[in-house]
Formats: structure tokens, C-alpha cells, sequence
């Protein structure tokens, strides 16, 4: 069977529209965000969410080994937030952070205060991929923020909806 070119593969998914979240974790005194589209929901009873991040980036490492993460759902004014997290500007974990305000529920992972919604999970289960690992999380506690348009990533570009 032939293996599908990954750069195929890529633009294939840039086509695949996805809700722009920011995934957060504090562990040891270090916390950790990163903006993602992977992830979405798996069980209502118990409920529980999934976050795919990628494995080659060293500081990842706090989210899989904090055994909990908030998952954040951003609104279309978060565009700069989800830059921010995502990397560009190379702005320190300090300033990401600095940008919105937080707040920490059950688990002590940092929970956008501004998010559409934000869920604060508690890690059950791990699965180790080639370049990824998805983290599957019980929620202990919803955040209910403004009903607003979405912040969605489609075509290598944020859309709202």
C-alpha cells in the first residue's frame, strides 16, 4: 500500500475547517499554553474532550506529564491571543499569558476568562502517535463565557462563525 505524500496530506487538512482553542496547563510552577485545532469532544457520560499536540516540541512536555489541562474554545476577537500562543512573535510564556486574563477552577490549569466556553479536565488516558500525542481529558468543570462568533481556522487563515 502506498503512503500518502504528507505534504498531500497537509493541504488536504487545510481545507478540513477547525474551532481554534488554546490548551493550558500549570505543573511545578511552570505553565504552558498552545494554540491547537485537534481537538473535540469523545463521551458525555463521563464527559470528556481530546487534544492533539505535537511531540517535537520540547515544551509540550509540562502538558503531558501536569496530569490535568483546560481546554479553551477562542472567540473571533482572539485572533491576536491565538497568534501569540501559537508561537509567532516569539514572545516568552510570561507575555502569552499576560495578554488575557485567567482564572483556575478544579484542576489548576489556567482557564481563559474571556473563553466562549473552557473545560478543565483531568487526564485519563495517553496516546503516543508518530508526531503527536493525544491527551484525553474527564472534564471536572465548564466555563461559560459571552456567546460570540467562533474563531475557526480553515484555508491557512482564521474565519469567524
Amino acid at each position: 500500500m502506498q503512503v500518502l505524500d504528507p505534504v498531500v496530506y497537509r493541504e488536504a487538512m487545510s481545507r478540513y475547517a477547525g474551532h481554534v482553542q488554546i490548551v493550558t496547563t500549570e505543573h511545578q510552577g511552570i505553565r504552558r499554553g498552545v494554540t491547537i485545532t485537534a481537538a473535540c469532544s469523545v463521551s458525555d457520560s463521563p464527559p470528556m474532550v481530546l487534544a492533539c499536540l505535537n511531540n517535537s516540541n520540547p515544551s509540550n512536555a509540562v502538558l503531558f506529564e501536569s496530569g490535568h489541562f483546560a481546554l479553551n474554545t477562542l472567540g473571533a476577537h482572539h485572533q491576536d491571543l491565538a497568534n501569540a500562543f501559537a508561537g509567532f512573535g516569539k514572545l516568552s510564556t510570561e507575555d502569552r499569558f499576560a495578554q488575557a486574563e485567567w482564572q483556575v477552577m478544579e484542576t489548576g490549569s489556567p482557564v481563559l476568562v474571556e473563553a466562549i466556553v473552557a473545560f478543565d479536565c483531568v487526564v485519563t488516558d495517553r496516546k503516543v502517535t508518530n508526531t503527536h500525542t493525544v491527551l484525553f481529558g474527564e472534564v471536572k468543570a465548564v466555563h461559560f463565557g459571552e456567546r460570540e462568533p467562533s474563531l475557526i481556522y480553515l484555508d491557512r487563515g482564521y474565519h469567524t462563525l
